[in-house]
């Protein structure tokens, strides 16, 4: 089985990282990260670096596609023709295409998410709207062959749900234990609908300054529309 993680600048890494590290439990199976051009791909942290050993023109089909999210990346993303026209064209020979956080936004925007429904990160759900789909606010959302998730580390969940799916329960519970995914979370604030308006405040202060400095001034003025969904 040929699993294809998309990476770009900006995007979020555990996004990506934390479904490839419940997938790559799974036996048989060929991940691959591909970028729209080989080399190194910094994410929207600046900390850390993915290799792309491969980009789009070299990969041609796969059984899986994920596509991660990022704080403002994506925005770059939605524009890029070259890579829309790659996801659709992976898309037609995937079993299933998923997506992390705002790359759902990323896959609303060829056009396979309309009239579907989908989730994303709390804060820039309503923008699948725009391409047409139908925001649900949920940590996973399944709709024919397209798996999307919420914010970062739904990713984790979206990946257990994916191996439930491809293999059995049982292969999923023993990639949940592999991790040592067992969520104890100090706080009742990891969902938008359970932390206080104070902190959602300050998340939204956070996720504008990391967009208004991942961005240079030109795609600030040329992404006004986009960024007003992060204010």
């Amino acid at each position: 089985m040929q699993i294809v993680i998309y990476i770009y600048n900006g995007m979020t890494m555990l996004d990506a990282i934390g479904p490839y590290e419940v997938l790559r439990n799974l036996s048989k199976v060929d991940i691959t990260f591909v970028a729209k051009k080989k080399g190194e791909i910094t994410a929207d942290s600046k900390f850390a670096h993915l290799n792309a050993k491969h980009d789009i023109n070299e990969i041609k089909k796969a059984d899986i596609l994920l596509i991660p999210g990022s704080t403002v990346g994506f925005v770059r993303e939605i524009n890029d023709k070259k890579v829309l026209k790659w996801i659709k064209k992976i898309d037609e020979t995937t079993q299933k295409t998923v997506t992390v956080c705002t790359g759902s936004i990323i896959l609303s925007a060829t056009g396979l998410l309309k009239e579907k429904e989908a989730t994303s990160h709390w804060k820039t759900i309503e923008m699948l709207s725009k391409f047409g789909a139908i925001p649900r606010r949920e940590r996973i959302v399944e709709d024919g062959k397209f798996i999307t998730s919420a914010g970062v580390s739904a990713g984790i969940d979206m990946a257990l749900y994916l191996v439930k799916l491809l293999r059995d329960e049982r292969a999923a519970k023993a990639a949940q234990l592999i991790i040592e995914y067992d969520p104890n979370p100090l706080f009742e604030s990891g969902n938008y609908s359970t932390a206080k308006s104070d902190i959602r405040k300050l998340a939204e202060k956070k996720l504008m300054k990391d967009a208004i400095k991942d961005l240079s001034l030109w795609e600030i003025i040329g992404n006004y529309n986009v960024l007003k969904n992060l204010k």
